[in-house]
């Protein structure tokens, strides 16, 4: 197969990282670009090159520009949903079904085999023989990795504990650029949990691929993991740390909130419900052109009289999750090439 990144499961071929390095497969000038995703699992941020993020975002935006009823008709997506979600799942079921496909699966794990006893990976094996495509959320971190180990079908991580959640953070670089014009040389905050917020990890990482500002604003108990600071170190990536979100709203173009995971840490998580709230008066110095993200569900660390504001963007965001993920789908089952 050649590369120290690049391995595969029987004949299916997980994302080379190593790839990026040159990037000759990605981008031809004369055919335009290639669909280099197609058959692959998206596990992690880190697996994709910033050519791969652009052909999602291009594919994106054309979906979102007109409508491919067909392009995925006869195609099964497996929606397996073993956590809570409400816009992430209903967002990739109305993508496949938007694009002519169908749906099967489930919203809890209770209503499985899991509840039996039954390991990730046989419910994966079994389930990949199902369908031609799999989403995936699951409470334990690494669990994405798992399943797409143990099928051939392509998986797709909607979320692993407080690990990643990669189609979130291509969604949300689709409205930043949306909203933005650009992704480049722009200054962004991202304020919360950092800590076990995974929307938080898998979009750092991805902005590391481009020329940005970053500014992370919570209480240092709830900072981003070592590991992460480690990979933006290593690429370059200019960056600080705040406890309050006054001394940095001035400063940006993105502002992206997050709530506290009380979830993955109940026993610590009373005391921080107020930490880092954003209220309208903190918008008063803000840049003209600031857009407030958020993936949501928004608890209470947005002040709802923001969102008649034109800085609030974050339910437009979530409406992108359609038709990124449709091009993520189309993509990965080989339906779509932009060349």
């Amino acid at each position: 197969m050649g590369g120290k990144n690049r391995y595969s499961l029987g004949k299916k071929v997980l994302v080379d990282s190593s790839a990026l390095l040159n990037g000759k497969l990605f981008l031809d000038k004369k055919r335009g670009m290639k669909n280099t995703l197609a058959g692959k699992d998206v596990v992690s941020i880190s697996n994709l090159s910033r050519e791969e993020i652009e052909l999602v975002l291009k594919a994106a935006g054309k979906m979102k520009s007109g409508s491919m009823p067909e392009l995925l008709k006869g195609k099964i997506l497996a929606s397996c949903f073993f956590e809570p979600s409400t816009r992430t799942r209903l967002s990739f079921e109305a993508a496949m079904l938007r694009l002519g496909g169908s749906v099967i699966g489930f919203a809890e794990a209770g209503t499985t085999s899991a509840r039996k006893g039954e390991s990730l990976s046989d419910s994966m094996r079994v389930i990949g023989s199902y369908a031609d495509i799999i989403v995936i959320r699951h409470p334990q971190e690494g669990s994405a990795r798992l399943a797409a180990e143990a099928t051939e079908t392509p998986v797709i991580n909607a979320g692993d504990g407080a690990n990643q959640h990669p189609t979130q953070t291509l969604l949300d670089l689709f409205t930043i650029r949306e909203c933005q014009g650009k992704i480049d040389d722009l200054h962004i905050a991202l304020a919360g949990d950092l800590k076990y917020g995974r929307t938080i990890h898998s979009l750092s990482l991805a902005l590391a691929h481009y020329p940005v500002r970053l500014y992370f604003v919570a209480p240092e108990i709830l900072n981003l993991p070592d590991s992460i600071t480690h990979e933006l170190r290593k690429k370059g990536v200019k960056f600080s740390f705040h406890e309050k979100l006054e001394e940095v709203i001035p400063k940006v173009d993105i502002l992206y909130m997050s709530r506290i995971q009380k979830e993955r840490f109940p026993e610590q998580a009373e005391g921080f419900e107020n930490t880092c709230k954003l209220k309208k008066g903190h918008l008063e110095k803000a840049k003209k052109n600031l857009k407030i993200l958020h993936a949501l569900p928004r608890v209470d660390e947005i002040e709802t009289a923001i969102d008649a504001t034109p800085f609030a963007h974050y339910f437009q965001q979530s409406a992108n999750g359609v038709p990124v993920r449709m091009a993520l789908l189309a993509l990965i089952l080989g339906k779509l090439d932009l060349a």
